[in-house]
């Protein structure tokens, strides 16, 4: 892939139509603005599938994250373009999800110092392709609020979702030649070694040639915009550590060079998930993670925050690994 600047829509940046705040303080003042932003991307039609949301807080010390507890969400169709009347659509309460590592103590929704995450919703089934609106409604530090963000829904999945042939794809692996490392893994850089060779072993393509499930996560820890990426890759080193007999378990670096004005992306990122919305914008979100079976079918998907309690019952649930 030549070198070009990408437009890319990550983890609570420009991933939302629009997005709405309900600005009133505990004072009920303008104190403190509060707004939802779709996490979760390529929302498909017809298929249960996790949603994933987040809920920011603006104030005179900056923008924070609101973490704990759960929210209610409902969510309304607002036709193909976007311009249609609201139309009730599913129900849900989502979850606080909280990046791995990081508190997540609390009942209630809240900013808390050093917290975040998302508010996860499961099995949420969008009936028709188009606009979706998400109203999200809470007691948030003592106030009741609702915000909403509006999102697109597709036909179909734009990148590997449960259900479809994974891409046989030959990602770099410890043994790739004539690559820099920091290709490999981006806390290579500056002369770095790579941090967890173990899960750059297997190349995707080459674990469904030997028939082995394989738990994948694309990110890029030295430069991801959510700051997800970093936290999940140790959760990952952990669950293989724990579970080795369940399937390989690979990273797959985002970008094969970075600058600060311009980006080049590795092939195996590019072949899952860089793709073009419908007026020809590239769009690639990040960090996923993806669960292969040993038939070479999607299992599951998760994005851009994980579960770990929820993963390791997915990879339980598949037929033990041949050694």
């Amino acid at each position: 892939m030549s070198r070009r600047t990408l437009l890319l829509s990550l983890v609570l940046v420009l991933t939302a139509f629009s997005c709405s705040a309900e600005e009133n303080g505990p004072d009920g003042g303008l104190d403190t603005s509060y707004s939802a932003q779709m996490a979760s991307t390529w929302h498909y039609a017809g298929a249960p599938q996790l949603v994933q949301v987040g809920v920011l807080a603006s104030d005179a010390d900056g923008i924070r994250v609101v973490t704990q507890g759960t929210v209610d969400i409902a969510f309304a169709y607002l036709g193909t373009d976007g311009s249609g009347e609201p139309e009730a659509g599913p129900t849900a309460t989502a979850i606080y999800l909280p990046v791995p590592g990081t508190d997540a103590s609390g009942d209630a929704p809240a900013i808390v110092s050093g917290a975040n995450g998302v508010y996860q919703a499961e099995e949420v089934t969008f009936d028709s392709a188009g606009v979706w609106r998400a109203t999200l409604s809470a007691e948030i530090d003592g106030v009741a609020r609702q915000l909403s963000t509006d999102f697109r829904v597709d036909p179909e999945s734009g990148i590997p979702a449960p259900g479809m042939p994974a891409p046989k794809t030959e990602t770099l692996t410890v043994d790739s030649k004539g690559v820099e490392e920091q290709s490999i893994d981006s806390m290579a850089g500056g002369g770095n070694a790579i941090p967890d060779p173990e899960l750059h072993e297997w190349a995707i393509a080459d674990a469904i040639a030997q028939g082995r499930p394989a738990l994948v996560l694309f990110g890029t820890p030295a430069h991801c915009t959510s700051r997800f990426c970093g936290p999940e890759v140790t959760e990952l080193q952990r669950i293989a550590a724990e579970h080795p007999d369940r399937a390989v378990y690979i990273h797959v670096e985002i970008w094969k060079e970075y600058e600060p004005d311009s980006q080049v992306v590795n092939k195996g990122a590019a072949e899952w998930l860089l793709r073009e919305l419908p007026d020809g914008t590239p769009q690639m979100t990040e960090p996923w993670l993806f669960l292969i079976g040993s038939d070479g079918v999607v299992a599951d998907r998760w994005g851009p925050l994980f579960d770990p309690a929820e993963v390791i019952a997915a990879l339980e649930a598949l037929p033990s690994m041949a050694t």
